[in-house]
């Protein structure tokens, strides 16, 4: 948000041409200013919302298991719950590893077309 704030401040006539793709009919700019505005308003929302998602997902499922651990009495119950909450860590690992890959590249994508 910050650089399409930096870009509406600094840039505002390149922003504008990159609102209206090139061979638009007249008519239709207006319309297209309000469509491509919107979408660059909602793209940065919509990757904190997918990023905030899986974070809390993840610890989600985690805490849920965790808590269902003090009810245990048998010791192999309790160890196939700290297998699985270790499959689980090592999931979330590497669900977050994905993330941080998905939110560099979608990030870069999103300040090339801005």
């Amino acid at each position: 948000i910050r650089i399409l704030i930096f870009r509406i401040l600094n840039h505002l006539g390149i922003l504008l041409a990159h609102l209206t793709p090139s061979g638009t009919p007249s008519i239709l700019i207006p319309f297209m200013v309000i469509i491509e505005s919107i979408s660059l308003i909602i793209r940065p929302l919509t990757l904190a919302i997918r990023l905030t998602a899986n974070i809390i997902a993840g610890h989600l499922l985690l805490t849920l298991l965790g808590s269902s651990g003090i009810n245990i009495n048998s010791l192999s119950t309790l160890s196939i719950l700290i297998f699985t909450q270790i499959l689980l860590l090592t999931l979330e690992i590497a669900v977050s590893l994905i993330q941080a890959y998905v939110f560099s590249i979608l990030s870069t994508l999103y300040r090339r077309e801005t």
